[in-house]
């Protein structure tokens, strides 16, 4: 007979055996990698300032990235393709390598050959006497012990068998660095499926419990519709308060001049009411909700107002400090409520308003309640008032000026981010970090011993050693000589193969 006749492999064998290729998952994941780098430097349609980002790009620029999904890419079909592939080809894989692993940990092997050893990554022949072979085996097994060994002694004919090993779970460590890429995956699953990320205006005494939605289409490949939509949320936001800390004070409140934007927020819920504090650098967490520094209203506004009232009747100014929409009381017994307050002042009829976001005309709009409860509106400004000017007129008895104030925006704009897989995400790239340290930093190390009685005397035996490792064959090596000193009592070659 010539020779065998051999059949070619079916299409499911190679579709099944290419899937389970640690080259092709490797590709697959260099690729995945690539993916989510176009992501983070291409502006994705769910950012906010993407309308002008996309306006900005050229027609061959918006057709490429039309095309090819890439304003949105972790939500085009190839990229979950690849997810999903990837994540297939780790789990089979790891069924297809596991037995061979699991192998390790069950079945040792024990039974090995003086001429195998010699071919190890480290080896030493010894001669040495001793009592008998029961003896010797135990001096070297109590040896593998100090070393941080393991040994299983096994008898053979006129053999005496000994294979200490440490680190025999690292065998399953690529197991545990799959378990948790699959983990770290299944959190971007689920939070390019189901997350959601919208806005919501925060004004003091204000409350919302929507989040404004704001998504660009892609239309034909060079034009985009923008799509706005109302999520309900789980509960009710109420603003408490906001700030902002200038640089320099006697700046405008734009971004350049800005060292934080403070949001204090109040949630209700079922559970009851909970107090937060959102920074920009610092954004807040609950319920799987992510409450970030997004925006603010360029108006000016003034969070606090210091007031300095001149009795008409004559006598020392007062000064009183009144927060925003809050109210002071003076020693006679005056009511002061700080009602609204205008940076850039004008006055059309009866009707107050402001004639731009700056603080070119700042005045303070006040209720003020007299002793004897009459009301009256009074106007507080920074600059010096015309002698006669109606706004400037005394009202409950006093003069009204604005001595101070801190500046602040009219409101600030909270981003909100729903992510359901953060947690997972975050789990999953812990178990990562563990189990790459795991892996990396230790090995799985093997050294076998075979005594033999030699025919010269029966008290001379010899005494064959070998091992080899996974990875860091200096670290063997070291360990090897330790052992070997301990065995013999004194420093010992190591041959290498």
């Amino acid at each position: 007979m010539a020779g065998a006749i051999r059949s070619n492999p079916s299409i499911i064998t190679r579709l099944l055996n290419l899937l389970s290729s640690v080259r092709f998952g490797v590709t697959l994941l260099i690729l995945l990698a690539c993916a989510s780098m176009i992501g983070m430097l291409i502006m994705q349609t769910n950012v906010d300032g993407f309308d002008k980002y996309f306006a900005g790009l050229t027609p061959s620029q918006k057709l490429l990235g039309g095309v090819l999904g890439f304003f949105d890419i972790y939500h085009a079909w190839y990229f979950n393709a690849l997810l999903l592939v990837l994540s297939l080809n780790i789990v089979l894989a790891s069924i297809e390598r596991f037995p061979g692993a699991w192998n390790y940990l069950v079945r040792p092997k024990l039974d090995v050959v003086a001429s195998w050893l010699r071919k190890q990554s480290v080896t030493s022949t010894l001669e040495m006497r001793a009592d008998s072979r029961a003896a010797l085996a135990a001096r070297i097994t109590e040896a593998s012990r100090k070393n941080g060994f393991k040994p299983i002694v096994t008898e053979k004919g006129k053999r005496t068998l000994i294979l200490a090993q440490r680190g025999t779970w690292n065998r399953l460590g690529a197991y545990a660095v799959h378990v948790a890429l699959l983990t770290i995956f299944f959190g971007g699953f689920m939070t390019a499926q189901f997350g959601r990320t919208g806005s919501i205006w925060m004004k003091p005494g204000a409350s919302a419990n929507e989040m404004s939605e704001t998504v660009f289409k892609i239309e034909d490949t060079s034009t985009f519709r923008l799509d706005k939509s109302n999520a309900v949320l789980p509960f009710e936001v109420v603003c408490t308060d906001i700030q902002q800390k200038l640089i320099r004070k006697e700046g405008a409140i734009t971004a350049d001049n800005t060292i934080d934007w403070m949001t204090r927020i109040k949630i209700k819920d079922e559970t009851g009411e909970h107090n937060a504090l959102v920074q920009m650098n610092r954004p807040f967490d609950y319920r799987g909700y992510r409450f970030f520094q997004a925006s603010f209203m360029n108006v000016g506004h003034a969070r606090n107002i210091t007031l300095r009232l001149t009795p008409e009747a004559g006598g020392e100014p007062l000064e009183v400090n009144v927060a925003r929409d809050g109210s002071a009381q003076l020693p006679d017994g005056t009511k002061i409520d700080y009602v609204d307050f205008q940076p850039d002042f004008q006055m059309q009829g009866s009707q107050v308003g402001t004639q731009s976001g700056e603080y070119n005309n700042p005045a303070a709009i006040l209720n003020v309640v007299s002793p004897a409860g009459e009301r009256s509106r009074a106007f507080a400004f920074a600059q010096e008032l015309p002698s006669g000017a109606p706004v400037g007129r005394a009202v409950a008895g006093y003069k009204f000026r604005l001595a101070d104030f801190e500046k602040v925006p009219e409101a600030h704009m909270l981003s909100v981010q729903r992510d359901p897989g953060t947690t997972i995400f975050y789990v999953g790239s812990g178990m990562l970090f563990v189990a790459l340290s795991a892996v990396f930093f230790f090995s799985h190390q093997r050294v076998w011993a075979i005594i033999e009685e030699t025919e010269a005397d029966a008290k001379t035996f010899q005494v064959v050693l070998g091992g080899n490792t996974n990875r860091n064959i200096v670290a063997l090596e070291d360990k090897f000589k330790k052992l070997l000193q301990a065995i013999t009592g004194q420093p010992q070659e190591v041959k290498n193969s």
